[in-house]
């Protein structure tokens, strides 16, 4: 009962402090009526405190987010453990069916990790979409089911977001890149914890695609009418 109460309460004092995020924000900086009807607290709760995606641009009309070397070694290191884990307990002449399960749930883990954050992400002006998933538009035969595939003409603008998460023992920020619709609605496309390296993707992203980037990664910036700056002035 009281570990219930005690998840109750830091969940509540969560959502306080990405209510007060999303206050930080001052809209109108950024000299769009649409900026104002558009959210600003985090799209997809979670992250990370590293950087998990990189934009690579694999053609001239073709740039895709790609896993890093760090979100491999993280979702490997599980797989490692998971491995040896069940080798162990196979080899072992006792059964070990608690070495055995923990081996599992880590391969599990750690195979669930790697498969989703290899997903492709990918912008396509030849196609003329943005899509997750390792369908493109041309294999879907429905496209209004496809909540992750969108023309990239109905594309505004790209914003970025920043999202405390605490851990056990500390907190850090995770932030979002998201497009927001022409309708107001948003589309999350990459999420982790490298500010700087998010910061650089999302500008040439919007260069490519010929949009505004509303970048609230740090609110009491916006909010002091700095949008889209850092401290040294660049985008």
């Amino acid at each position: 009962m009281l570990k219930k109460m005690m998840e109750q309460a830091a969940a509540k004092m969560l959502q306080h402090a990405l209510n007060q995020l999303e206050s930080c924000v001052e809209p109108s900086c950024f000299g769009d009526p649409l900026a104002e009807r558009t959210r600003w607290n985090p799209l997809k709760s979670g992250g990370t405190n590293f950087r998990t995606h990189k934009l690579v641009s694999t053609q001239p009309d073709r740039m895709e987010f790609r896993i890093t070397a760090g979100m491999l070694l993280f979702a490997s290191i599980f797989l490692l453990v998971g491995v040896g884990s069940a080798v162990g307990a196979f080899l072992s002449t006792e059964p070990l069916w608690g070495l055995g399960l923990f081996g599992l749930i880590f391969l599990l883990i750690g195979g669930g990790m790697l498969y989703f954050s290899s997903k492709p992400v990918v912008f396509d002006k030849r196609k003329g979409f943005f899509w997750k998933g390792r369908k493109s538009p041309d294999d879907v035969a429905d496209l209004g089911s496809c909540k992750d595939c969108v023309r990239l003409g109905e594309i505004h603008a790209l914003q970025i977001v920043a999202e405390q998460l605490k851990g056990d023992s500390s907190s850090y920020f995770s932030y979002e890149l998201n497009l927001v619709l022409k309708d107001a609605s948003r589309v999350n496309v990459v999420d982790h914890g490298s500010k700087e390296k998010i910061r650089e993707d999302a500008a040439e992203m919007a260069a490519f695609l010929g949009k505004p980037l509303w970048d609230a990664a740090e609110p009491e910036d916006v909010r002091r009418g700095h949008a889209g700056q850092d401290d040294g002035g660049n985008p």
